[in-house]
C-alpha cells in the first residue's frame, strides 16, 4: 500500500484527480484527509520528505496558546483548545496531557496567571485537560528541582497538549493513503497547468528520484505550502505580490538533569516580552523559541547564535543548574509562514496565527498561516472553500471522529515504542522474524533497526534522514550521536531498496552535511 511504486502507478491509472494537494506538512497531509474521507480523489505531491520543513520543527505542543490568550485573541484560543481535544481522541499514542507550570516571582504575577489561566479552562470547555490551580513555593520547588529558589512565591499549573510533530505528521500520510488518497515525497511541482480560460486545471511534477515528469489534471488545486507559498502563487502569476513573510524559531534540546520530574516550565515573559517553554520530551528537555523576522526561507533553516544565546540566558535566567553550548545536544531552527503585515512595525509575535485562505483569479486556492494544533480545522475550511470553488459534491467533513493511524488508548510510554501505537506489534514481530532487527543503533538512543526497516517498508522513508530525523527522532535528541550511526542506517537502506555502493555514500555524505548543522 504504501510502496513507491505502487504510488506512481495510480498517477498513470488516474487521467483527473477532483483535487491536488501541493504541499506534505501538516497543513497539506490535513487537506489531502479531510478531501478523500469525503471521498474525492485526492492526489498530494511533497517536493522533500513529509513533514521535512516546518512540521517537524515545532516546539512539540497541541495547545490553545497561553500567549494569544493575553493578545486577546479569543476565538483562536477557543478553537485551538477544541482541536486539542479531538486531537488527544483522535491520535492518543501521540498526544498527551502534560502538566505546566508558571514559576512566579511577584504576587501580583501570581494572582494574573492564576486569573488568566482560570479564563483558558472555561474556553476549553468540555475538552478540558484539568484545572489550573495556585501552588505554594514548597510544591513549586518540589516539583522543579533546578527552578531558582531567591524571590520565587509559588507557581501557577495548568495542563496543555504535547505531541511528536513529525510521527504524527506520517501517520496522517497513512490514514490518507488508507482512506484512498494517493501521496509522493520527493516529487516537486515545476509548473501549474490553466486552460483557454486561465483557470488552473493541473500540475506538471517532477519526481526527484527518476526525473521523469508527469501531466497531471485536476479539477481544483491547493497550495499547501508553507513558506514556499510564494513561489506557487508566482507560478500561477509571475507579478503576484509575497504574501508571506517566514520568522524562525529555534529549538535547543538538552539532557533531562537540567529538568528533571514529569513538569514542564512555562516562562511567560523573556527580556523582549515573549513565552519561553522547557518541555520534556523523549526523555530529554526541549527549550524554546525564538520569534526572527527572517529575509529568506530554505528546507534546511540554520539557527542564528543570537537566538541560541537568547534562549540560554532567558533559560538560565530561571534555573540554578546553568546550561551553556556544551550542553546542547541538537539545535534546530524552523520557519514559520506568517502573513505580511501592512505595518513594518508589527512585531512578529504579535501577528496573528489564523489562518487565511486565498482563491486566486485562476481558481487555484491558497491556504496559509495557522499552527499544528488547529491542522484539522484548516483543511475543514479549505476543502469546503474547493467544493465551492470547484463545484464539487457538497460533501460533509468527516475528520472530527477520524482516528489517526497508530492510535491506541493507555500506551506504556516507558517503552520508546509507544509512538507506534498501534503498529507496535507488527514492529515487534520484525525482531522476532530477524532477531538482528532488535539490536539498537546507538547505546546513547533508544532505537533499533527494526524501526529502520519498518520505516522503510511503511512509513515511505526514502532518505537516511528521513528516517533519522523524522521516523525515528535521532537527529533532534543528540544529533553527535546520530552521525555515528549514519553509516549502519544508510547500509540498511541501501539494501531494503536495491541501491549501489556510490548511491550508499551519497546518503551519507548529504546526511552528515545536514547533521552537523544541528550540533552547536
Amino acid at each position: 500500500m504504501y510502496k513507491r511504486e505502487t504510488l506512481t502507478k495510480q498517477l498513470k491509472d488516474n487521467s483527473i484527480w477532483d483535487v491536488v494537494v501541493i504541499g506534505g506538512g501538516a497543513t497539506g497531509l490535513g487537506v489531502a484527509s479531510d478531501s478523500t474521507t469525503r471521498g474525492f480523489k485526492t492526489l498530494l505531491l511533497e517536493q522533500a520528505d513529509f513533514a521535512k520543513g516546518t512540521s517537524s520543527r515545532s516546539t512539540k505542543l497541541v495547545h490553545g496558546g497561553v500567549r494569544y490568550l493575553a493578545q486577546g485573541n479569543i476565538d483562536l484560543v477557543k478553537e485551538a483548545l477544541y482541536e486539542r481535544g479531538l486531537l488527544l481522541k483522535n491520535a492518543p499514542h501521540l498526544v498527551s496531557n502534560q502538566s505546566f507550570i508558571i514559576p512566579t516571582y511577584k504576587r501580583w504575577d501570581t494572582f494574573l496567571y492564576t486569573f488568566g489561566l482560570k479564563i483558558y479552562d472555561f474556553l476549553a470547555g468540555k475538552l478540558s485537560f484539568g484545572k489550573s490551580e495556585y501552588i505554594s513555593k514548597e510544591e513549586t520547588l518540589s516539583r522543579l528541582k533546578t527552578i531558582k529558589n531567591e524571590n520565587l512565591k509559588g507557581g501557577v499549573i495548568y495542563q496543555d497538549g504535547q505531541f511528536d510533530d513529525s510521527r504524527l505528521a506520517i501517520n496522517i500520510a497513512q490514514t490518507c493513503i488508507e482512506n484512498g488518497a494517493t501521496l509522493l515525497n520527493y516529487f516537486k511541482v515545476q509548473k501549474l497547468l490553466k486552460n483557454n480560460h486561465g483557470i488552473v486545471n493541473g500540475v506538471t511534477a517532477q519526481d526527484i528520484e527518476t526525473n521523469i515528469f508527469y501531466t497531471i489534471k485536476a479539477k481544483i488545486v491547493i497550495n499547501a505550502t508553507g513558506v514556499f507559498t510564494d513561489e506557487i502563487l508566482k507560478m500561477d502569476n509571475p507579478k503576484a505580490k509575497n504574501i508571506v513573510r517566514p520568522s524562525q524559531g529555534v529549538h535547543l534540546v538538552v539532557n533531562k538533569s537540567f529538568l528533571p520530574g514529569n513538569d514542564a516550565i512555562m516562562i511567560p515573559k523573556t527580556n523582549d516580552g515573549r513565552v519561553l517553554f522547557l518541555v520534556p520530551w523523549h526523555d530529554k528537555v526541549l527549550i524554546g523559541t525564538t520569534d526572527t523576522l527572517i529575509e529568506s526561507h530554505s528546507l534546511e533553516p540554520k539557527p542564528l547564535e543570537e537566538e541560541v544565546g537568547f534562549i540560554i540566558s532567558n533559560a538560565n535566567n530561571y534555573l540554578n543548574k546553568n546550561i551553556s553550548n556544551k550542553d546542547v545536544l541538537s539545535v534546530f531552527a524552523g520557519l514559520r509562514p506568517l502573513a505580511v503585515s501592512k505595518d513594518e512595525s508589527e512585531k512578529t509575535k504579535e501577528i496573528s496565527r489564523s489562518h487565511k485562505i486565498i482563491v486566486s483569479p485562476s481558481k487555484l486556492i491558497t491556504i496559509t498561516g495557522g499552527k499544528w494544533t488547529t491542522y484539522r480545522r484548516m483543511a475543514q475550511d479549505t476543502v469546503n472553500r474547493a467544493i465551492l470553488t470547484a463545484g464539487l459534491p457538497n460533501i460533509a467533513c468527516k475528520t472530527k471522529n477520524l482516528k489517526i493511524h497508530g492510535a491506541k488508548e493507555m500506551v506504556d510510554k516507558t517503552n520508546h515504542l509507544y509512538v507506534y501505537g498501534s503498529d507496535q506489534d507488527a514492529i515487534k514481530k520484525l525482531t522476532k522474524e530477524s532477531p538482528e532487527l532488535e539490536e539498537k543503533l546507538h547505546p546513547r538512543l533508544p532505537y533499533t533497526k527494526a524501526e529502520v526497516i519498518w520505516a522503510i517498508r511503511n512509513e515511505m522513508a526514502r532518505t537516511v534522514e528521513d528516517i533519522l530525523a523524522r521516523r525515528v527522532r535521532a537527529l533532534f535528541i543528540d544529533a553527535k550521536a546520530t552521525i555515528e550511526i549514519i553509516p549502519v542506517v544508510a547500509g540498511l537502506l541501501a539494501n531494503e531498496l536495491d541501491k549501489d555502493e556510490a548511491w550508499k555514500q551519497q546518503q551519507i555524505k548529504n546526511f552528515i552535511n545536514i547533521a552537523n548543522q544541528y550540533i552547536l
